[in-house]
């Protein structure tokens, strides 16, 4: 049981450092991402290869399954990968040891998985015990969340956020993997104080973040992934503190969902964009 254990941890490492792509990446995928995901938009041809042999290699080692009238089709493959890919970007042989199925279901569920249901409004879940290794993400959501780029929500980035933090064993919002990097603040007790700015209604980062400290870190990084400016702007110690631990310079991010002047202010405030969050230099 060891020796095979053994095995497969030298064919994860091996395929990594030698990635053998099943099937040909095909045009059409590219085409797909380039329309979807802004952070794929913005990479250098260089880059977008290399992500795209990086769904591959995802693509390889997890599988995607779907729920009860759940086709997974190839738009689904890609989204869930490019989950998993953007919060790792910078950490090129990262691999999610605790990860080895995602389940799609056809909306929000239960703690049964049931749909439907009055209790059914779970976007997506990851965990131990019975979930220990598996994922459940609703198909729509999962696709809501690509689909708008100003809602700083994005369930596929969130779950795969828990597992990062998930890897040290405790799902406490602080990703001890990353811990070698240096931060310019006290982690934890900042979250602390974030969360108590959500629970006195002086924040814009959404409600669910106060829920714990691990909710904050993948609710923060959701915002930071998908709407970096306005996070530097209301919240600029914390976009601080994610860069330190992401290692990742999002700003063609931030430049490519830049609004029009005229346009409502994303931050929610009901304002135009040019009289509220727009800078004014």
């Amino acid at each position: 049981m060891l020796e095979k254990a053994i095995t497969g941890l030298k064919r994860l490492f091996w395929l990594h450092n030698n990635p053998e792509p099943s099937m040909p990446w095909l045009t059409e995928w590219s085409s797909y991402l380039t329309k979807t995901v802004t952070f794929y938009r913005v990479l250098s041809a260089e880059d977008k290869k290399l992500f795209e042999q990086r769904v591959q290699l995802f693509w390889q080692t997890t599988a995607i399954e779907g729920g009860v009238e759940v086709e997974i089709t190839d738009e689904d493959r890609l989204l869930v990968a490019t989950s998993a890919i953007i919060p790792v970007w910078a950490f090129r042989g990262w691999h999610y040891v605790n990860l080895q199925a995602v389940f799609l279901l056809p909306g929000l569920f239960n703690n049964d998985f049931e749909c439907g249901r009055a209790d059914s409004y779970i976007s997506g879940m990851v965990g131990t015990g019975p979930m220990s290794g598996k994922m459940a993400l609703s198909k729509p959501h999962l696709h809501l969340g690509f689909n708008n780029d100003k809602d700083r929500h994005n369930v596929g980035i969130h779950e795969f956020v828990h597992l990062v933090d998930m890897e040290d064993g405790a799902c406490d919002g602080f990703p001890e993997r990353l811990k070698e990097f240096s931060y310019s603040i006290h982690w934890l007790d900042f979250i602390g104080h974030k969360i108590s700015e959500i629970e006195r209604s002086e924040s814009n980062i959404r409600d669910y973040g106060a829920t714990n400290e691990a909710e904050f870190f993948a609710v923060a990084s959701e915002y930071f992934f998908e709407d970096p400016k306005l996070l530097k702007t209301k919240h600029p110690e914390l976009f601080r503190a994610l860069e330190d631990i992401y290692q990742q310079d999002v700003s063609a991010i931030a430049a490519d969902i830049k609004p029009r002047k005229k346009a409502p202010c994303y931050c929610g405030s009901g304002k135009r964009y040019k009289h509220c969050c727009m800078p004014q230099d």
